[in-house]
């Protein structure tokens, strides 16, 4: 029975380990897979949030507790990243949004760019971090941190500049978020008490190829009207995607400069978690009731998420590279 049992899992295991593998090849292929198949998106809209509470499950499960312990013994990084991407990103991209006057030229654009300056990081962050080979552990602390502050700087900054614009409550969101990081949270544990952290590891290849599919099935959910949008008006469509691109590096760059001093291969892995808001979470607590625009940036800017990672490893590999050469270095500390 045991034998049985192993044949009839071995093929999905092996197909997940190669597409393990691939790693951001493949996270840059979701986007174009979405955005090609319309009726897939229809399809898989319904389990979008199912995907991204596993993708979190799996986050939890993979952490490194020598490394949490080392970040929570030296709180700082990790309080200057969480007070930047909480306090420090919706500050600039508010004050930004509302000097260039889009609260009246575009407000629909408007409230796309408050909400994604507000989100918490995307639940995905750890996932893509650790398919790049920077430190995940890092992303993840800071993510549970700030997205625990979330009910309270959402509110703050969705009050200072939205002023009535949106009607769903950012408390709402944010208790929503807390939910989903306790359950997932949970869940985690106890799958490390079943299998074993040497387990987990063991199998590395085949949970990768998981979130790569769990990440599919979110942004195909999302994307599922971009080819309509681009078609019905392609200077627009094409417009807000250049301007989805231009802000996630601004907020890569920007925040990697930031944090250089902490070490480059860690600044990085912040600012990667800085420039991927949770705009899914924000769909899911508004239950889609925003302007055609703020759907269409939403779905767009799935392509700067994905296609970043691919782009960006090898210079994320040339880090971690340099860094234990330095860590071992004579004369370090």
């Amino acid at each position: 029975m045991a034998s049985v049992i192993r044949n009839v899992f071995a093929v999905p295991v092996r197909w997940l380990a190669w597409l393990g593998d691939q790693g951001t090849r493949a996270v840059a292929a979701i986007v174009f897979i979405a955005a090609a198949v319309p009726p897939l998106g229809a399809l898989l809209r319904p389990y979008f949030t199912e995907a991204i509470f596993a993708l979190l499950c799996i986050s939890f499960m993979r952490v490194d507790l020598v490394a949490l312990s080392g970040h929570l013994r030296r709180p700082a990084l990790v309080a200057a990243a969480t007070a930047w991407t909480t306090i420090g990103v919706p500050l600039i991209v508010g004050l930004i949004a509302w000097s260039a006057g889009l609260t009246t030229r575009s407000p629909g654009l408007f409230i796309a760019l408050v909400l994604q300056g507000v989100a918490s990081p995307m639940m995905a962050s750890p996932a893509l971090a650790a398919l790049m080979g920077l430190d995940a552990t890092l992303v993840l602390v800071t993510l549970v941190t700030s997205t625990a502050l979330v009910p309270f700087t959402a509110s703050l900054f969705a009050g200072l500049f939205l002023d009535g614009m949106l009607s769903v409550s950012p408390l709402t969101l944010g208790l929503k978020l807390l939910g989903i990081l306790a359950a997932s949270l949970l869940a985690a544990t106890i799958i490390r008490l079943v299998f074993g952290a040497e387990a987990i590891q063991r199998n590395k290849r085949p949970i990768d190829g998981l979130s790569i599919v769990l990440l599919m099935i979110f942004a195909t959910a999302i994307m599922g009207d971009v080819v309509k949008d681009l078609l019905a008006d392609p200077v627009f469509t094409i417009g807000i995607a250049l301007l989805t691109f231009a802000i996630y590096f601004a907020l890569l760059a920007l925040t990697t400069l930031i944090f250089r001093r902490a070490g480059y291969e860690r600044a990085l892995a912040i600012g990667l978690m800085v420039s991927q808001r949770n705009l899914g979470l924000m769909l899911a607590a508004t239950s889609g009731a925003l302007p055609t625009t703020t759907w269409l940036y939403f779905a767009v800017t799935q392509f700067p998420i994905h296609l970043a990672p691919y782009m960006l490893t090898p210079i994320a590999r040339r880090l971690t590279a340099r860094a234990p050469a330095a860590a071992t270095a004579p004369g370090t500390t």
